[in-house]
């Protein structure tokens, strides 16, 4: 009797990263809600210590803890990446992730250049890094403006001079995705990760 050999899912890590204003955030929104990736694609809940917005859910939206309680996750080695901005932190718990990961669940996540290249370490054959990429520097300028319509000329310079290093690091990304049109943009980030994931369930 011959023994059947079991087959088990991989679940894939999709890492979106763009400069603020490209419109990654919105893209992974779009996605998730896809009826072909609905249930192929979870999106990754982060934990910030930043305080819980009227609309947002504990959970759901993110995880919110208090300073100390992230920096004891840091010091333990419980966070997988981590930045601060504007005087709050923000990073990807490590349990979840890979719970989500054993049961063969694909992870989408919006991160930083700096979180991309942690996850890509930590998951070299799992992740997927795409850069979502403004048709300009010129639009992007106007849509941080639009964005940050109450934040003074310092930070709509500082939020500039950040994205001009994370449009230089474009290249490193395994993909990029140029968001002039946002259905266009949308509908090629939709075919790269069903590719990768048909891709990864032909691989088993």
């Amino acid at each position: 009797m011959s023994a059947q050999k079991t087959q088990k899912t991989i679940g894939k890590v999709f890492v979106i990263s763009g400069p603020s204003g490209s419109g990654k955030t919105t893209l992974l929104a779009e996605l998730i809600c896809d009826k072909r990736l609905k249930s192929k694609l979870h999106k990754s809940i982060s934990l910030t210590t930043r305080p819980k917005r009227p609309q947002e859910r504990q959970g759901k939206d993110y995880f919110f803890v208090s300073q100390q309680r992230f920096l004891s996750m840091l010091k333990a080695k419980k966070i997988l990446e981590s930045t601060r901005y504007l005087g709050y932190y923000y990073g990807t718990p490590k349990r979840l992730v890979d719970r989500w990961l054993k049961l063969g669940l694909n992870i989408g996540f919006c991160l930083d250049l700096r979180g991309a290249s942690a996850l890509k370490k930590i998951y070299p054959k799992q992740a997927v890094t795409i850069f979502v990429q403004p048709p300009s520097i010129r639009t992007l300028q106007k849509r941080i403006e639009n964005r940050n319509a109450c934040a003074d000329l310092s930070e709509t310079r500082k939020r500039l001079s950040l994205a001009r290093k994370e449009l230089r690091a474009a290249a490193s990304f395994d993909y990029i995705v140029l968001n002039t049109d946002f259905k266009k943009a949308a509908r090629k980030l939709k075919n790269i990760i069903s590719g990768e994931i048909a891709k990864s369930a032909t691989i088993n």
